[in-house]
């Protein structure tokens, strides 16, 4: 799937993850999408609480090796 933002968290631990992407998200238009690339084992949990609870759309959440990519929709 394509994205229009690209938001790299590899090697920050919680909560930067999700007040980096709360932080990108915020400057989007609604509708666009957002990547954003994690090593922290708990943006699994913590990523889509906060999508859940802002608005915004988990579109997928995949593992490529030590790291989870997601793709959200901007709320």
């Amino acid at each position: 799937m394509e994205f229009d933002e690209d938001l790299d968290c590899a090697g920050l631990l919680c909560p930067l993850p999700v007040l980096r992407a709360r932080k990108r998200l915020m400057a989007m238009a609604p509708g666009r999408v957002l990547r954003v690339t994690a090593t922290d084992p708990m943006a699994v949990i913590d990523l889509p609480h906060f999508c859940a609870e802002a608005g915004h759309e988990v579109l997928s959440c995949d593992r490529e090796g030590a790291e989870s990519v997601w793709l959200i929709r901007r709320g």
